[in-house]
């Protein structure tokens, strides 16, 4: 059986057995006190770890976030730019056909140094094979790892995944808001992914087309946090009060609070990876309102939390789009939600940091005119947050926000322009909200 046929098969067995090692050291917890996951499995020497992901979102895949549209046909080539949170010598790419529903056809992949928008450097081009073959056929559904690239990645230096799909391409599986510009080419130009002046790329996007992950070959002792959330997560900066579309200028810069979070953790000299599973406009417990919103974080914990390689500890920050809608979850519904999420977690091993949801009074789709009870619930569930003791640690975000003179407002020192969204400085405040020596565990994969 090929590699990537058994990939999900062999992550829920690895994260089965890390737990079943932990199994002596569960212990109910005192009264009062929290809960506490069971360790990870240790390593014992290198081992992969995740560096960069984008959790698929969708695979309606007409507009980006900027609302240009995506003209995605067929045999084209897709440069897809990332920007690794740790560095190695040797990597391995992710694909996903996770929300298609057709079977997607890839025969030529590449990786090299992104040098200036499309340009790549031309020495650092190297060839990414799966099962020793340059292309595979995806499955609707389905991910796929590729072999080991020996290619020097670096920390915070942006890498050009270039991916040729030669036949129909309409609806690739794709990460929405990546707040991140890659590039395309024109239907019918045929393989591209080896060329390096970036002539061919014509057309841009700030989506996240078929590459969906990027991992690092890293030494014992070095594990990964996911941040799972929503658009707070994403890094979404909105351009207006009305929320759409995105702020462009904050396109590129990589300052989503889990960008800050790794600055953090670099500057302490923590060997700890954050990975951003964030999707915008997520739910806890239902898909999004429309497709671009992403299946709910109880559906695709699997494998945009436990699946991750290496990871150790995942912080929790989602249901405030539960509350946005008349036809949203309750307070009881969400803290059934988070109970079970929890509980999942711990079973795979997994420490849990459980945040608190940001204000979001003053903004126009937070407000009382379209969420009339999304502040008070949002207020009584923070109140259940702070005080549970399921969840190993509990990150403070909606503190660390708000207005002092207005709690249920953000700070307007960290609010974006809709006052729904943190701007760059409140994505950092987030970060800051974080307690580094809460994260930590070994973590193999």
């Amino acid at each position: 059986m090929s590699w990537h046929k058994v990939y999900d098969r062999r992550r829920r067995t690895i994260a089965a057995l890390a737990v079943l090692a932990c199994v002596p050291a569960l212990t109910t917890a005192a009264p009062g006190a929290r809960a506490q996951a069971p360790s990870a499995a240790q390593c014992s020497g290198d081992h992969w770890v995740g560096s960069w992901t984008a959790s698929a979102s969708d695979a309606l895949s007409l507009l980006d976030a900027s609302l240009r549209p995506f003209l995605s046909v067929a045999d084209q080539s897709y440069r897809i730019v990332l920007t690794p949170h740790r560095g190695g010598g040797t990597v391995r790419i992710h694909l996903s056909n996770r929300l298609r529903p057709l079977p997607m056809t890839v025969d030529h992949v590449t990786i090299a140094a992104q040098d200036d928008g499309a340009r790549v450097r031309a020495e650092s081009v190297r060839a990414v094979t799966f099962d020793g073959r340059p292309g595979l056929t995806l499955a609707p559904g389905s991910e796929a790892i590729s072999d080991p690239v020996d290619f020097p990645a670096a920390a915070w230096e942006s890498i050009a995944v270039s991916v040729h799909a030669p036949e129909l391409a309409v609806l690739p599986s794709e990460h929405f808001g990546a707040n991140a510009t890659s590039y395309y080419t024109l239907p019918g130009a045929g393989d591209r992914t080896a060329e390096t002046t970036g002539a061919d790329y014509v057309l841009s996007t700030t989506a996240a087309p078929l590459v969906s992950g990027l991992d690092v070959l890293a030494p014992a002792g070095v594990s990964s946090v996911v941040a799972l959330g929503d658009s707070i997560t994403d890094g979404y900066v909105a351009g207006n009060y009305l929320g759409y579309p995105q702020l462009d200028s904050v396109v590129d810069t990589d300052s989503r609070y889990p960008d800050f979070l790794q600055r953090r953790l670099d500057a302490a000299g923590i060997s700890m990876v954050t990975l951003d599973a964030g999707i915008s406009g997520n739910q806890l417990l239902a898909p999004g309102l429309i497709p671009m919103f992403g299946p709910g974080a109880a559906e695709r914990v699997e494998t945009d939390v436990i699946a991750q390689a290496g990871v150790t500890d995942v912080i929790v920050l989602e249901g405030i789009n539960d509350l946005d809608n008349p036809l949203g979850a309750n307070f009881d519904q969400l803290v059934t939600g988070y109970t079970d999420l929890i509980a999942r977690l711990h079973r795979a091993g997994l420490r849990v940091h459980l945040g608190t949801l940001t204000p979001t009074s003053n903004s126009l789709l937070g407000g009382p005119i379209v969420a009339p009870r999304q502040d008070p619930t949002r207020i009584r569930l923070n109140d259940w947050i702070r005080a549970q003791r399921l969840s190993d640690t509990v990150i403070d975000f909606a503190a660390a926000l708000q207005d002092p003179a207005n709690p249920s407002a953000l700070d307007p020192r960290f609010a974006g322009p809709d006052h729904l969204h943190p701007n760059p400085a409140g994505y950092q405040a987030m970060a800051e909200a974080v307690t580094l020596t809460d994260l930590g565990g070994n973590g193999c994969a």
